[in-house]
């Protein structure tokens, strides 16, 4: 199954509900987390924010938990699970790793889960080959994946690692479709407005009325 459809079509309807309800407040501050910055300077937000927010956020932003480390591992985690392809760019694309960063601060619930989610990743990858998650090649890092990405055929042993890919999955989709690459790729346009070309001629007809030569031209008709 295609897992960037899979994710699409959760996207729209429960996936992460729990992630999405916490976050929600933070969906209109997504783009942010790209932006290296430790000023309140509320021309650096592109929304209207009232000043406490824009404290708060900025606070948050020039933080970071994640080690360099952790951060090429989430990246690369990420990119597995919402790769890029011919609609739009990857996770890392729409910097869901970052994100994820300022998520796990913002909610410090998440930190141990997933510091030690990935821990547990380099740890089998140590035991199996010799090496952490990040340096492994691309065989080796899908064969940890397709041992915890699947919670009804995970071996109770991995638990710990399923737990961690499900956090994560969630984060990374979370992340993802309230990104505008994200948002673009669901192909939601959002509030339009309608073009009225007045009431059908069948209709008209039917109550025996008619448009004036002024109404079709200045009332019923779009280009």
């Amino acid at each position: 199954m295609d897992r960037r459809k899979s994710l699409k079509a959760i996207a729209v309807g429960t996936l992460a509900a729990g992630v999405v309800a916490e976050s929600c407040k933070l969906s209109d501050k997504k783009d942010e987390t790209k932006k290296e910055t430790d000023s309140a300077d509320a021309s650096k937000f592109t929304i209207d924010r009232a000043k406490e927010e824009i404290e708060r956020d900025t606070k948050l932003m020039s933080q970071k938990f994640f080690t360099e480390h952790e951060m090429a591992t989430i990246a690369i985690l990420a990119d597995i699970i919402i790769p890029k392809d011919d609609v739009s760019g990857s996770a890392t694309d729409a910097g869901v790793p970052a994100f994820i960063d300022f998520i796990v601060i913002d909610m410090p619930d998440h930190q141990t889960p997933m510091r030690g989610g990935l821990r547990w990743l380099d740890m089998q990858c140590l035991q199996r080959f010799d090496k952490p998650f990040k340096d492994c090649d691309q065989k080796q890092q899908m064969e940890i994946v397709d041992d915890i990405a699947w919670p009804k055929k995970a071996k109770p042993e991995n638990a710990q690692g399923v737990a961690f890919f499900n956090l994560m999955r969630n984060l990374t989709a979370t992340g993802f479709y309230t990104s505008e690459i994200g948002v673009k790729d669901l192909g939601y346009a959002g509030n339009s407005p309608n073009k009225w070309n007045g009431v059908p001629d069948d209709e008209l007809k039917r109550l025996g009325l008619s448009y004036s030569e002024w109404e079709m031209k200045n009332c019923a008709k779009y280009d």
